[in-house]
């Protein structure tokens, strides 16, 4: 304990205290002054101002304090407390917890300390220190629940769960007979469910099912104990239990597709891989008909048969369940269709289906053998999703044709303009597309999703600066950056970093990316503050599934998408690193008159319009500013707004590293993940590491054309190393020789002969005669035979009309861009491009006949990106599409 002070000072110390735990900081600071006046090394106080201090925004005097209330008094356990609440409220937590463990040594049954420990340990996944604090806690104070509790779940967290079960067990054997009262039953039921499935996580089904009857009458969310019980009748294969429970469940929510997959398992109709035999199928069918005559009003019970049926049933199925909502008007319906398209042959019975329907209400006004007429909208409404089918078989042509007459049926209706923009989108004229986008927004501004669907469609055509001033018409008080960022709009500050990559902007583009993956670190701390409230409102099964999320965070899409384009900004940062300020200079000093002149007109016309950014940006900021409570809000200054300190890193491919390690825990499955792994590393000379990235493509797709770029780049780069030397070379170089020979597709050849052998297995396939090329190029370079090879690749027709080629945009887009960069073949990539704007008509990229470029004045001044889309389209240019 710290030294003792007198007792108008000791009191004046609990003031200090309470003013904390009451926030009333300024209280508190007037109270420890007070005392430090008389006493002015008395640690704790000096600790206890320090921590106030923290809570005020004051951090380094609050250190200080802190720092130097410890010195005066080490042996004080609210010394190290307190200090481990600073480190605490700094998110460094390793610390906090040394701190914690010190007050501890001096104090060790310190309830306040432990608990503050415990939350900690829970934070860290420190889970044996977990068990050991929360036993502890328990020993101490065996009445307060709260501890049983946490004890239970320390030892579930630790892989224990029998262990958690039998600690449940003793706690409600403290317990009275007519316990819970009123006042806690539903934390006491959640108590049960939570023992429930922990009996069943340990395989003791029976026992868990026995215990859930036996407390039926203390379960107070009887909707959860229905949907436990029915997952437990299924287990024990009790199937007709089973069954009779799922029909009570359907009867309570019809719409639960749960519930109908529970139902067929009972019934033995269940199949993980949705395929039947077709007696199977005969009996779903009758099973779905006699529930849609029981359940008249479910969506669900007639769009389920639609997966398992085929043929002539399906037909009538799906006839039966589109013709409502087309008179209805339902905008989803073609999503909610979406899925059966990857079933062989129903999306040609779907496109035969709507072109009768289509046929019928145009030429009869009313669905086919129907006497009743349709209302006008439903012509509309199947035109809408004949658009969305041709778009998602690829004939353009056709979808746009649907559209533009759904659009001269209703002009009004915003999503017909929505879907033309997704389909030109589709087709690669991203400057239509958001162009009437923002058309679609302009018809409802009130809408946030069209708005959002608008700022989309803007960052893809690399409009940023347009999509940014739409995206903050829904933030708060108009601000922009922050704004956005507070929101965590992670889908738009993914596009807008990819946007940016795509422009060369890599201090941009970072900083977007790596805006992102803070998010996710902020969504790891915030999961602190649960682990105390969790507990003591009983929400165990939710904290445990929570906890178990946290776990698999950076698993996510958008973490892993963020993770991948940060790579890739420092790979490209590591290949063309910036030049310095006198490189550019001396660059500059080369340059005739003429073009020193233009370009430093364009330097002052950029310095300019940035100026005029930050000066508008500066007046929102000043307007957004003033709360309700009249006081000005000062917002944190970005000191970096363009990423620029992030370019000025010494070793790009260490920070790619860090991410690297993040997507090779979390995102293994991925082959990006490798392709990545294989990049950086080969880099960085690290042969071993490459060479096992190497290993996982061929595991995971020995076929791909990446997978078989890496392999001969490898070895090709092992070839071309110098004579090994030291010991360890030689041992590299004697791994690398075995490990050679693991590959299939070298042995008994020469890199040359494995990449003929690997052209003749994917001859036909564009994506792989590009990377047979490269190697060509790499290996022998002979850039004619290379070029010659992706010149010649054919453009199968793949669908059943002969109208749709094999090749996708993005892919001719690559191969253009590798005959311009890797190839350095201006003429080549002329042709390529050439030849590809007849493919792709709508493309801005191949500026094709038909896209939105060509209704451009010649003169008109236009910049264009990597994906082909332009700054600058007069409204009328829409007009001059070619459909």
């Amino acid at each position: 304990m710290g030294a003792s002070l007198p007792p108008k000072e000791a009191n004046l110390f609990k003031l200090i205290v309470k003013s904390y735990e009451t926030k009333q900081y300024k209280k508190g600071l007037k109270a420890a002054d007070a005392i430090l006046k008389k006493f002015p090394n008395h640690g704790e106080t000096l600790s206890m101002k320090g921590l106030t201090l923290n809570c005020m925004d004051r951090k380094p005097e609050a250190y200080e304090l802190v720092r130097l209330g410890l010195k005066n008094d080490l042996k004080s356990h609210v010394c190290w407390h307190v200090y481990g609440l600073l480190y605490r409220s700094d998110r460094e937590y390793r610390e906090a917890i040394k701190c914690y463990r010190n007050a501890l040594r001096i104090d060790p049954d310190n309830i306040e300390i432990l608990r503050d420990l415990s939350l900690l340990q829970a934070q860290m996944r420190d889970l044996a220190g977990f068990v050991e604090t929360r036993q502890q806690l328990l020993t101490l104070k065996p009445s307060h629940r709260m501890n049983w509790i946490g004890f239970a779940v320390s030892q579930h967290l630790n892989s224990n769960a029998s262990k958690a079960i039998d600690i449940l067990e003793a706690y409600e054997g403290t317990l009275e007979e007519d316990y819970p009262p009123d006042n806690e039953r539903c934390e006491h039921g959640e108590m049960l469910l939570y023992k429930i499935s922990l009996l069943e996580e340990c395989g003791l089904l029976e026992k868990a099912l026995l215990e859930l009857h036996k407390k039926e009458l203390k379960i107070v969310d009887k909707l959860s104990y229905k949907e436990v019980e029915a997952s437990l009748l299924v287990k024990l294969n009790r199937l007709q239990e089973g069954e009779k429970l799922h029909r009570v469940l359907l009867s309570m929510n019809p719409d639960n597709y749960r519930y109908y997959e529970g139902l067929q398992k009972c019934v033995g109709l269940y199949s993980k891989n949705g395929q039947y035999s077709s007696d199977e199928v005969d009996q779903l069918d009758s099973l779905y008909k006699s529930l849609g005559q029981q359940y008249t009003w479910s969506s669900a019970v007639k769009r389920i048969p639609l997966d398992f049926l085929e043929d002539v049933k399906f037909r009538d199925a799906a006839d039966n369940y589109i013709k409502p909502l087309l008179t209805k008007g339902v905008p989803s319906l073609f999503s909610d269709l979406s899925p059966l398209y990857d079933h062989p042959g129903k999306a040609d019975i779907l496109e035969k289906l709507l072109l009768d329907l289509e046929e019928s209400v145009k030429t009869a006004g009313g669905y086919p053998g129907r006497s009743e007429k349709e209302p006008p909208s439903t012509l509309m409404w199947i035109l809408f999703y004949l658009a969305q089918h041709y778009d998602r078989r690829g004939l353009y042509d056709v979808a746009l044709a649907k559209i533009n007459e759904a659009l001269q049926h209703t002009p009004t209706v915003i999503d017909l303009y929505s879907v033309k923009s997704k389909i030109l989108k589709h087709g690669g004229d991203f400057t239509a597309a958001a162009e009437l986008a923002d058309e679609a927004r302009c018809m409802d501004l009130a809408d946030r999703y069209v708005n959002s669907q608008c700022v989309k469609r803007m960052l893809q055509a690399d409009q940023v600066l347009l999509a940014e001033k739409t995206a903050v018409l829904f933030t708060k008080d108009g601000e922009q950056h922050n704004n956005l960022h507070d929101m965590q709009c992670m889908w738009y500050e993914l596009a807008c970093g990819e946007s940016y990559f795509r422009q060369g902007d890599l201090g941009r583009a970072l900083k977007k990316f790596l805006a992102v993956e803070k998010h996710y670190a902020d969504i790891t701390e915030d999961q602190f503050d649960f682990h105390s409230y969790c507990l003591r409102k009983m929400t165990l099964r939710s904290y445990i599934e929570m906890l178990r999320f946290q776990d698999r965070l950076h698993a996510h899409d958008y973490f892993r998408k963020a993770a991948i384009g940060a790579i890739k900004c420092y790979i490209k940062l590591y290949d063309t690193p910036s030049k310095s300020s006198t490189e550019e200079e001396d660059e500059l000093a080369k340059l005739p008159a003429s073009q020193k002149k233009k370009l430093r007109q364009k330097q002052r016309k950029a310095e300019a319009r940035a100026k005029k950014e930050a000066e508008v940006k500066s007046e929102e900021a000043n307007v957004g500013g003033v709360s309700k409570s009249g006081k000005r809000q000062v917002k944190p200054v970005d000191p970096d707004p363009h990423g620029e300190k992030l370019l000025q890193t010494e070793d790009p491919l260490m920070e790619a590293g860090k991410y690297l390690k993040l997507l090779q825990k979390h995102s293994s499955d991925f082959l990006e993940t490798h392709l990545l792994s294989f990049e950086v590393n080969l880099r960085k000379k690290k042969i071993l590491l490459a060479l096992q990235a190497l290993k996982h493509l061929q595991r995971m797709d020995p076929g791909n054309p990446d997978a078989h770029r890496c392999l001969l780049r490898f070895f090709h780069e092992v070839a071309s190393m110098p004579a090994p030397a030291t010991d360890g070379e030689k041992l590299i170089s004697g791994v690398l020789e075995a490990e050679r020979l693991t590959f299939s597709q070298l042995h008994g050849k020469s890199l040359t002969e494995a990449n003929t052998v690997f052209l003749e297995q994917h001859k036909d396939s564009l994506l792989h005669r590009a990377a047979v090329a490269e190697m060509i190029y790499c290996l022998e370079r002979n850039k004619g035979d290379a070029i010659k090879l992706i010149e010649e690749s054919p453009n199968n027709l793949v669908s059943s009309n002969g109208s749709v080629r094999e090749w996708k945009l993005k892919d001719c887009v690559a191969v253009h861009k590798m005959l311009g960069t890797v190839f350095n073949d201006n003429d080549a990539a002329t042709r390529w491009k050439l030849r590809c704007a007849e493919y792709f008509p709508y493309s801005t990229y191949f500026e094709g006949r038909n896209c939105s470029t060509h209704a451009l004045n010649k003169d008109s001044k236009q910049t264009e990106s990597e994906n082909g889309s332009v700054e600058f389209l007069p409204s009328s240019a829409l007009k001059n599409l070619a459909i």
